[in-house]
């Protein structure tokens, strides 16, 4: 048996007592920096590099991508050091220092996290912010269909990039195009094609990740649990994206949109009844979301809810009427209502651009609007009754900015097994809601409107699915429960705390989520509020 003190181990103690003299004698903001220089195959500039000594320059990019501002308040948990890699080696080098000097980190592509965990951390401090947003090349092939896309660029400007090589090519993902598409893709990523082709997930053909050893790994070298993992089982859990390598779809050079509102004195209730019926039924080609909202009466007394019908169809307007006088007649769609255009200004339409927009504005990669709000999401399998919307719409008008979107499911949705990855909101259902209270600076009482999303969720339950009440990962929502213990619980309370979350957003793909973080993280390095929890774990980092 080798000595307790032989050479090997000797070194290692030393090796380990250095690290701890580096880290008690520097401030760690320097500490980091030199960690980073040290393990890095590439120069790391200063420019890189962000600490509150520079108030100015730091509070800037922390905000630049935040898109929900409630979580920019002077209360909340700001981090130590801002880390923005301008090349794969820094991202493995950023991995390994924060190992090495047990700096808890979060990993920040858009900003667009509904609860702000890749750039908040409420369960530990201090932690430091890897902001990918200068990792955003993006590599079109169209003979090969597919492109490659680091982690930090845009939806926008992926959009773009594949419209300006092809006008028939696409890619189905997210209406909001300053979503990073390295964080988008981990949730699933839908979009106006997702009736078509799937789910942004569904069409990914490999990947590059930084693993928690700091190792980055194609998809032959993570296998096929991670490279499953990673599509659709949200982003902070399993290692740090790089870049996407994704299918492109093909489109048609014609495509066909519109926008049709209906107030409640319209016979909106009965049209969005049928709405509910219909649209996950219609072609494939169509998808008809509706915006739902609340508006000033025509006499200006009272208030009213409109519901817009907001759509894009993969062919001509010929077309698309015949579709909607046979599918959905009782929205009324005429000629005039629609709009001919090709598939990248539909984007810039379906985004809510104006019409003389021009698709450059995609290329600025920055959010389009941001303010204090909080979220839900739901899964719907059988049809709101119309009472039940009618009891809906007395809740709704006691907000003041309320706000809904239900997004149609269907076509080629429910053609996916619900284990094809990680996202299981397949089979079965008809929409999904997003709903959404929004206020400005300067409220008083923001509570109220907290209090208020949470009643019209607690009405809600008895129309929505259940066992489990489904939620989207990429609509994070913390009331749904957090890894509160995660420093000190044993395995099983960990599996507990999450299932919490866990179940509503992946269903049972969520014991697979565990397998295999338990397998890939067993230190649980990578890890939030709602990270997938490792029940092996080793050593807290």
């Amino acid at each position: 048996m080798e000595s307790s003190s032989s050479p090997q181990k000797i070194l290692l103690l030393l090796m380990l007592q250095s690290i701890s003299l580096i880290a008690d004698s520097f401030p760690i903001h320097e500490t980091f920096f030199r960690c980073l220089s040290t393990n890095s195959k590439l120069a790391v500039p200063l420019s890189s590099y962000y600490t509150p000594n520079n108030s100015s320059s730091f509070t800037s990019v922390l905000n630049s991508t935040a898109q929900n501002l409630r979580y920019l308040g002077p209360s909340v948990p700001k981090p130590i050091i801002i880390f923005t890699p301008l090349s794969e080696p820094h991202v493995q080098a950023a991995v390994i220092c924060s190992r090495r000097l047990r700096v808890h980190i979060r990993v920040r592509s858009g900003g667009h996290d509904y609860e702000a965990v890749s750039y908040v951390s409420q369960i530990e401090t201090p932690f430091v912010i890897i902001d990918l947003a200068r990792l955003r090349r993006i590599d079109v092939d169209i003979p090969r269909k597919a492109a490659w896309v680091q982690a930090g660029a845009t939806v926008g400007e992926v959009y773009y990039r594949i419209a300006e090589k092809s006008k028939v090519h696409g890619f189905p993902m997210g209406l909001c195009t300053s979503l990073g598409i390295g964080g988008h893709v981990t949730g699933g990523a839908y979009g106006s094609m997702m009736r078509k082709f799937g789910l942004g997930a569904d069409n990914v053909l490999d990947a590059r990740i930084v693993d928690s050893k700091g190792r980055i790994l194609n998809r032959v070298a993570m296998g096929k649990d991670l490279f499953w993992a990673i599509r659709g089982g949200g982003g902070g859990s399993f290692g740090i994206i790089l870049a996407w390598r994704i299918k492109l779809v093909n489109v048609p050079g014609t495509v066909t949109v519109f926008t049709v509102t209906k107030t409640l004195e319209q016979g909106g209730t009965k049209i969005l009844h049928r709405w509910q019926e219909a649209a996950p039924k219609l072609d494939d080609n169509l998808f008809i979301r509706v915006i739902i909202q609340a508006a000033e009466n025509g006499n200006g007394t009272s208030r009213t809810v409109t519901t817009s019908y907001n759509a894009l169809f993969l062919g001509n307007k010929r077309r698309l009427l015949k579709v909607m006088g046979t599918g959905f007649p009782e929205l009324g769609l005429t000629s005039a209502d629609c709009i001919e255009t090709n598939w990248i200004n539909s984007v810039l339409y379906i985004a809510g651009y104006p019409n003389t927009t021009q698709p450059e504005v995609l290329l600025q990669g920055k959010p389009v609007f941001r303010n204090y709000f909080k979220a839900k999401s739901d899964f719907v399998r059988c049809p709101i009754p119309e009472s039940g919307l009618t009891g809906l719409w007395k809740l709704y008008l006691q907000e003041e900015n309320p706000f809904m979107i239900w997004n149609p499911y269907g076509g080629m949705m429910g053609r996916i097994p619900e284990t094809a990855t990680p996202f299981p909101h397949r089979r079965g259902v008809l929409f999904k809601i997003q709903y959404v209270a929004a206020w400005q600076d300067g409220d008083k009482d923001p509570s109220k409107h907290i209090n208020w999303i949470r009643s019209i969720y607690d009405y809600m339950g008895r129309y929505v699915s259940n066992s489990p009440r489904e939620a989207y990962v990429n609509y994070r929502d913390l009331d749904l429960g957090m890894n509160k213990n995660w420093k000190g619980g044993t395995g099983y309370n960990n599996l507990k705390e999450a299932s919490a979350w866990g179940t509503k957003y992946f269903k049972g793909n969520f014991y697979r989520l565990l397998k295999v973080k338990s397998r890939v993280d067993p230190e649980n390095v990578f890890r939030h509020e709602q990270s997938i929890p490792s029940l092996l774990v080793k050593r807290q980092i």
